[in-house]
């Protein structure tokens, strides 16, 4: 049983990955969205959001 969980980068919101409203690779890591616009936004600049870390 898997309880693993994602942040979205964008809202900062819990996501769990099986049901993300979007995902997105970036530099070999997996993003995970609540939403459509959150991944739009990253995909536009994702450096804004993974450098963050």
């Amino acid at each position: 049983m898997e309880a693993t969980k994602a942040i979205d980068p964008v809202c900062k919101m819990e996501v769990d990955p099986k049901t993300a409203g979007g995902t997105s690779v970036y530099k070999g890591q997996t993003y995970y969205f609540c939403g459509a616009e959150d991944k739009k936004t990253f995909d536009q600049n994702p450096e804004k959001y993974v450098g963050e870390k």
